[in-house]
Order: C-alpha cells, then sequence, then structure tokens
C-alpha cells in the first residue's frame, strides 16, 4: 500500500491523546456507610469492573477513529500493475484487405470491426490508426469517424511487417500498445516475428463463418484460330462446396458467353471461343463466397506484326524464315559485316545466330535494345569465344560458359511450368523423340534451365527482367551439330521467344504488382500519358514513365486503386488499353494462420481490450474504505456510550 500525502500520517502522534486522557481521567468515588454493607460491596465491585471495560472500548473505538481519518487524508492507494505503462502510445492496426469481406457472426468482418471501433475506443483516447492504404497519426475516434466509416478494401495484401515497421519508425521516449485487428489470413512467421516483444500488443482475430470461395484466377489465350480465339478462363476453388456456378464472359458490358461451371477439384480451366478482334472485357462469376475475385479483367489486342532480326550467316538462318511467316512477323536476316544497327532499336526481337564474335558496338546497343524491352536470343557458335561470350551475358545476369564439350547428348528434360511453354502442351508428354546435339557448352546459370540434357545440364535457360528476356543455347542448333531444327520443339520455342505480351496475349495485370508496360507511342519532349478508367471505376492518374525511343516505359506502383479496364491517353487519342486486377491471394479463407499467435496475447474483442488497460493502469484507491471506517466505528462508539454500562 502506498500513499499520496504520506506526510499527513505524522497526524497519527496525535493517537497519544485519547490515551491519555483515558489513562489519567481519575475519578473519586463517596463512600457511603450502611448497616448491611454485603450486598452494595458486590454491587460497587461490578459497577466498578463495568466502567472500566467501557472506558478501553471507547479508547479503543476513538484511537481507530481517529487513525482512519488520518489515513483517509493521507489517500492510501495499491500500484497498478502496469503504472509504469500509463504514458504508453496507442496504435490501432486495422486490416481492411480482401479477406474481411467474409462474413462473421455480425456480418462483414471488416465493417464490424470498424463499429467496434466506433462504440468502444474511448473519446479522449489519442491513437493512431494504420490500415492497409491509410494512415492516421495521433488522432482521436471521433475526428477520424467518418473515415473509417467510409473506409475501402485495401487492394494490396495485409502486410504485418510493414506496419510494424511503420509503428518502429515513429521514435519516442515512451512504450507503445497496439491492437492488431486481423483475419490472420496469409499471415506467416516472418511478419508475427516482426512484432517488437517490447511493445504490448493484443490481437483482435474475427472469424468467418463461412469459408467456401471461387475465385477467377486468369485468363491466357489457348490457341488462335482464323476468325476466333480460344481462351482458356483458370478458376480456383476453396472449402467444401460443390455445386454449379454461372460464369459469363463480357466484351466492353456486352454478354459474349455464358454457361454452368461444377468444380470437381482445387482448379479447372473452361475454354470459351471469342471473335478474333480487340477485346475489352472481363471474366464473371457468381458465388457466396467473397466478391472481389469472382470478375477477373483482360484485354486483348489485335495481333500486330513482331518485327524480328536474324544476325549470322545466311545458310544458316533459313529455319528462322520458315518460323518467322510474313503473316505475323516481319523478318531480315543480315550478316554481322552488313548489319545496320540503326535497325536494332525498332525491333522486338533479335537473334544472335552462332555469331564467333560478338563486336563491343553491338553488345553496348544489344544492352540498351533489351533494357528497353527487346527479346534477345543467342545461339552460340562452336567456335565462339568463351571470354567474349561470358563478357557479353555477363550484363544480363549470372550465366558463364565454360568449355566446348565433344560429347553426344540428348536433350530429355522440358521444363512444362515455364512461361515459354504456356499453352503449348496440353500434358506432360513421355514419349517424346527427344533431339540431341553433338557438342555443347557446359554452362552455369542460377537460372533454371528450359530444355535440359539427359544428365540435368542445361540446353536452353532464360534471364528475364522486368520488360524483356535474354533466352541461351547451350549448343549451336545448325544441322550439322544438332537434329534440333527437326524437332517438334522448333517452332514453339522460336515462336514464343520473339512474342511480346504487347503485342499479342490476353492483358490481365495485378494491381501492387509494380510491374512496368511498354506502349508503343512516339512522345515529344513536354507530352506524357494518362490512364482513364472505365465507367464503372471512374479511375484516372498519370502513370510514372519513361519514353524509350519509339515506346513509352509505364510504372504504376499501387495504382490504380480499383480493379477494371483502362485506356492509355496522350491527350484525348486512345493509345491501348490496360486491365487491372486484385491480387488473389486473398481468395483462401482457410489460410488464416491464428495459431502463429499463440504466444502473444490475443483478445477477444475492442471493448476487452480497453478495459484490459484501464484495469492494469489504473491506481486502486482506498481512501473511500477509510471514510466508510471512520463512520462505522463512530457509529460503534455511539452504541457503546448508549447501550454499555
Amino acid at each position: 500500500m502506498q500513499f499520496k500525502h504520506p506526510e499527513i500520517l505524522y497526524f497519527l502522534f496525535l493517537l497519544i491523546v485519547p490515551i491519555l486522557v483515558h489513562l489519567f481521567q481519575l475519578r473519586r468515588f463517596k463512600k457511603e456507610y450502611f448497616t448491611n454493607v454485603r450486598f452494595l460491596k458486590e454491587l460497587s465491585i461490578q459497577t466498578r469492573k463495568s466502567s472500566k471495560l467501557k472506558k478501553w472500548l471507547l479508547l479503543a473505538t476513538r484511537l481507530l477513529i481517529l487513525a482512519a481519518i488520518i489515513i483517509a487524508f493521507a489517500q492510501p492507494f495499491f500500484q497498478a500493475k502496469e503504472s509504469n505503462q500509463v504514458t504508453n502510445e496507442m496504435y490501432i492496426v486495422l486490416d481492411n484487405s480482401f479477406s474481411m469481406q467474409a462474413k462473421g457472426q455480425k456480418g462483414e468482418l471488416l465493417k464490424r470491426a470498424v463499429e467496434d471501433l466506433l462504440e468502444q475506443v474511448p473519446e479522449n483516447q489519442t491513437f493512431s490508426l494504420l490500415t492497409n492504404s491509410e494512415t492516421f497519426w495521433n488522432t482521436d475516434i471521433k475526428s477520424v469517424q467518418k473515415e473509417l466509416q467510409n473506409l475501402k478494401y485495401s487492394a494490396g495484401p495485409f502486410r504485418l511487417d510493414n506496419l510494424m515497421a511503420k509503428i518502429k519508425s515513429r521514435k519516442s521516449v515512451f512504450n507503445k500498445d497496439i491492437v492488431v485487428i486481423t483475419d490472420a489470413v496469409g499471415l506467416d512467421e516472418k511478419q508475427v516475428k516482426s512484432v517488437d516483444k517490447a511493445f504490448n500488443t493484443y490481437f483482435i482475430v474475427p472469424k468467418a463463418e463461412q469459408k467456401n470461395n471461387m475465385a477467377v484466377d486468369s485468363v491466357f489465350i489457348n490457341q488462335t484460330l482464323d476468325s476466333f480465339y480460344e481462351i482458356g478462363v483458370k478458376l480456383s476453388a476453396y472449402g467444401e462446396e460443390n455445386k454449379e456456378t454461372p460464369i459469363a464472359i463480357y466484351n466492353d458490358n456486352k454478354l459474349i458467353a455464358k454457361t454452368l461451371i461444377k468444380m470437381d477439384g482445387a482448379t479447372k480451366t473452361m475454354n470459351f471461343s471469342i471473335p478474333k478482334a480487340d477485346f475489352n472485357g472481363y471474366v464473371s462469376i457468381e458465388d457466396n463466397g467473397i466478391a472481389y475475385d469472382n470478375i477477373l479483367y483482360f484485354n486483348i489486342s489485335t495481333p500486330k506484326k513482331i518485327s524480328v532480326i536474324s544476325i549470322g550467316e545466311v545458310d544458316k538462318a533459313g529455319f528462322l524464315g520458315k518460323i518467322f511467316s510474313e503473316k505475323e512477323f516481319t523478318y531480315a536476316n543480315y550478316p554481322i559485316a552488313s548489319l545496320d544497327y540503326n535497325l536494332l532499336e525498332k525491333q522486338d526481337a533479335i537473334v544472335l545466330n552462332e555469331l564467333k564474335d560478338i563486336p563491343q558496338a553491338l553488345q553496348t546497343t544489344l544492352k540498351s535494345f533489351v533494357d528497353k524491352g527487346g527479346n534477345l536470343v543467342v545461339v552460340p557458335s562452336s567456335e565462339s569465344s568463351v571470354a567474349n561470350l561470358n563478357g557479353f551475358l555477363g550484363n544480363f545476369g549470372t550465366i558463364k560458359f565454360n568449355a566446348l564439350q565433344p560429347n553426344k547428348k540428348l536433350i530429355t528434360e522440358i521444363s512444362f511450368g515455364h512461361p515459354l511453354y504456356s499453352g503449348v502442351f496440353e500434358k506432360k508428354i513421355d514419349n517424346f523423340q527427344f533431339p540431341e546435339t553433338k557438342a555443347s557448352f557446359a554452362i552455369s546459370t542460377t537460372s533454371p534451365g528450359i530444355l535440359n540434357y539427359q544428365d540435368k545440364s542445361v540446353f536452353l535457360t532464360g534471364l528475364q527482367n522486368q520488360l524483356s528476356s535474354v533466352y541461351v543455347f547451350a549448343a549451336p542448333i545448325n544441322k550439322d551439330n544438332s537434329n534440333f531444327q527437326n524437332s517438334p520443339l522448333i517452332v514453339p520455342t522460336f515462336y514464343n521467344m520473339a512474342q511480346s505480351i504487347r503485342k499479342s496475349g490476353a492483358v490481365a495485370l495485378t494491381i501492387g504488382e509494380n510491374q512496368p508496360f511498354l506502349v508503343d507511342a512516339q512522345l515529344s519532349k513536354d507530352e506524357i500519358v494518362e490512364l482513364k478508367g472505365d465507367s464503372k471505376s471512374g479511375e484516372k492518374f498519370i502513370p510514372i514513365q519513361q519514353v524509350l525511343n519509339n515506346k513509352v516505359k509505364l510504372t504504376f506502383n499501387d495504382y490504380p486503386q480499383l480493379a477494371g479496364n483502362y485506356g492509355v491517353y496522350r491527350q484525348d487519342e486512345l493509345l491501348q488499353h490496360l486491365s487491372f486486377n486484385y491480387d488473389r491471394t486473398e481468395g483462401n479463407l482457410a489460410a488464416a494462420n491464428e495459431d502463429l499467435l499463440s504466444d502473444d496475447k490475443v483478445i477477444s474483442d475492442v471493448e476487452t481490450v480497453f478495459d484490459t488497460i484501464q484495469t492494469d493502469r489504473t491506481d486502486n484507491e482506498i481512501w473511500k474504505w477509510f471514510a466508510v471506517l471512520t463512520l462505522l466505528f463512530l457509529a460503534v462508539e455511539i452504541f457503546i456510550q448508549k447501550f454499555v454500562k
């Protein structure tokens, strides 16, 4: 027990006053003589004993009364067990990712969490509020009431480690109280470890009642026909519900196709045929799970001819002319001696076909070409200098050629999951007529092999950056050294290496991935491009942009905030359509990792958090009890005076 005014306890010496009064209050009794005094002596003895008892009782009560009054004025209290944290700063971390769209016992998890905050956070409580998308420093519940009520779902997933880094950056002499409200979907061990153990952190984990959900994952062109595209729509299912779900495809908000789908596994791909023309629409499903992943926006532009140049001897380039047909490509081959370097920056893909040496000027030009989004294919010559190759390829990644090995080797392994072969194979092939090479370079690289030899060494690999790819063969593929030109793999391999998503394919970008995109446009010095959303989103913004000759490199960062179809405009001129979608990682509601919080304070609701903090940090004042005791002892004294003889 402690006292707010311990100096008042010095007045306890006054307790000696009633003691002195009671001890030195001598009363003299008069003697009366009677003829028969036997009975009177007994009565006198009895009266003296009662009088002494009464005096001691009164002394005790008066001492207690005086002591209780003095102690009450000294204001005694029991110190709170967390009294040293009374000055803590309060932070509330609110998960507003799309998984919080799920419904709990009292409605959508996010909306219910907002209601609890508005109802339970004390009006005089100063705190900072952090969500996936917004931050409010040093505010109170009244000041952020409107913002909380209008809080939208975030396009990005919940990242506890990022939000904790923001809190740690707020330097202060005070410790921190942190209330984290999240459904724990996507929470991992790294994020949980980001919570500083010195902070007083409480977790509130609202739970979804219904965890079944379907999502449209991706759209791709399965094959291109004369008048139609056959597109594949990949869907995912989470949970155990297995019922027919409507799926529809819209182009400019006009219904193109509709059917029912019944999931018979975790994933399923549906194929649709759509007219071979510009497409700017979306795929839509209807399910009872969370809604954000029910629509996937995508666009397909009318294919443009792809410009390809091969550099090398004419007699070794015949197979390339057959692959890069005039219908889809603008193709030409140039020997190194007659190459016009000014043509290179206008190409979409360049093939270095068995050059003995790559001149330094060409190396510099090709590095700039790749940096600006062009694809490069390198086929070595058996006479190539290893040092020359390594010096050139070192500009693009970690890859090293070793000496040529004159050993016959079979190409037996295909990376079916590599993007280069996306949509090429319906299933994995075992009984394949494997091509071979008679001599090959040993390659050391950290990049995975696309085609591998039987001994697991690399035949074809790729070095990717954000805009383009550099594909590298380990061996010459002329007919003297290999039968690869006669293999069924030759066409899809070179065809896809020359392709660019800007020129063909279904474009469906993901918000927050920050994947740069190239748009064909020639801008003057002061011109910029702007993205404008369709009628559904209505959003418009200016992306980060960099002019690269006849192209513009666009970087979007965390924009747009709303999924939808957008147009890239130069003033009022539409240059290209782009489609943006939310990240699909929030769709699996069963991925809530609440078990990771077993070592942390998990509280049931907001009210309990603030009640706990109030209880643990409020001193227990007991001076009122001593005031009550004073009145009680006073009543006892009156009782003694009146009833004790």
